[in-house]
């Protein structure tokens, strides 16, 4: 369940859906534990759906994005720009 704003640095609670952007993720995990992991022959996977949200401020210059390996960042708007040219 979403209850604040992604950013660590912000502590401004979700209280209504249009301030602000709402993310979703679908992470896939082995049936051996809970961590994110490549698929391994044999091993069935998980997939979850993560829901994650930017406030209206953090989300006019910031973004998320999620690794397998990292997991969550927050990224500046121009960075993941750059990244997807």
């Amino acid at each position: 369940m979403v209850s604040n704003c992604a950013n660590p640095e912000c502590a401004v609670p979700f209280r209504v859906l249009r301030d602000g952007r709402l993310f979703q993720f679908e992470v896939k995990t082995s049936t051996e534990g809970s961590t994110p992991v490549v698929r391994i022959e044999r091993r069935r996977l998980i997939r979850r759906v993560w829901h994650y949200w930017l406030c209206g401020r953090c989300s006019s210059t910031l973004t998320l994005a999620f690794d397998r390996m990292d997991g969550l960042r927050v990224v500046p708007l121009e960075e993941s720009l750059t990244a997807a040219s």
